[in-house]
């Protein structure tokens, strides 16, 4: 097989620390995707994110404006991303390549719309209808050795530890646990395991959430294909909805990261609205060595 370069235009954004290169494109060979998105997110040996959003335009009588395809920097393919979904709101609005607000954007994780509220370009500010979170066991994929009650404050046995956690998905799936002590916790390595758990067949994030109050709430992130990230929307949805399937909050709830803070609205109707800034880093072209056909 022969080789080839391919050079590749591509911006860089980023929602609280969660990076993401945006590239363009109305077609490209599904096997290139994975190796690509390996490649470019790369820190050291290639352009450096959590992953890679994939995107081009639909015909104006489409129902969205645009489609996306989210991958982790491993190469596996996300169904959603709340932050992923603003960065490339912001790579529309800088480029002025949409004008009209609310943005449509097809997902695998279904249509989500979302509404440029102000800017300071760089930096974009947006309000995204994340949708109703799934939490019938019937619609997760699970694979237990016993049905549940209930997924809010399941028990799940790793090694001859048990811990409690609460099972959800925004589109993608979601564990979410509770602690009093980021610091007394080693929650990189026990989200690596989580991720890989049997009972999780397509793997899954991880929250690790400490409640302030009945407002607020500080959320750690080990995320599917990626590790420890900075932030994470859905993964900031997820860990509200626990919050409050738990009895620790109220419906409206700031979320303070690493990289900054979101607000999450679960609002009367299921559906989740989340708050938050993006920002364009830079813009360039990667060198792609093609591993051809």
């Amino acid at each position: 097989m022969k080789q080839c370069l391919e050079l590749i235009p591509f911006s860089k954004l980023e929602g609280l620390g969660n990076d993401f290169i945006v590239i363009e494109t109305e077609s490209l060979d599904e096997n290139l995707c994975f190796d690509l998105a390996q490649k470019i997110s790369n820190r050291c040996f290639g352009v450096g994110a959590d992953g890679l959003i994939l995107f081009h335009s639909i015909t104006p009588s489409a129902r969205a404006d645009f489609s996306m395809r989210i991958f982790n920097a491993d190469g596996s393919e996300a169904e959603l991303s709340g932050n992923g979904l603003r960065c490339l709101a912001a790579y529309l609005w800088h480029h002025g390549l949409h004008s009209h607000n609310p943005l449509r954007v097809e997902t695998r994780a279904g249509l989500k719309e979302v509404e440029l509220t102000h800017s300071t370009p760089p930096e974009y500010f947006f309000e995204v209808g994340m949708g109703s979170p799934i939490l019938d066991r019937n619609h997760i994929p699970l694979n237990l050795d016993s049905e549940p009650d209930s997924l809010v404050g399941f028990d799940l046995a790793l090694g001859d530890k048990v811990y409690q956690v609460t099972i959800t998905s925004m589109g993608n799936p979601h564990c979410s646990i509770f602690l009093d002590d980021f610091g007394a916790m080693d929650w990189e390595r026990l989200g690596s395991r989580i991720e890989t758990h049997p009972a999780f067949p397509n793997r899954t994030n991880v929250e690790f959430i400490q409640v302030r109050n009945r407002q607020e709430i500080e959320v750690r992130f080990w995320e599917r294909g990626v590790g420890k990230t900075h932030a994470s929307g859905t993964g900031s949805c997820a860990a509200v909805v626990a919050s409050v399937l738990n009895g620790y909050t109220s419906r409206e709830v700031k979320v303070h990261t690493l990289g900054g803070s979101l607000e999450i609205s679960w609002q009367a109707n299921d559906s989740l609205c989340l708050k938050g800034p993006a920002r364009f880093i830079c813009h360039g072209q990667y060198s792609y060595v093609n591993p051809g056909r």
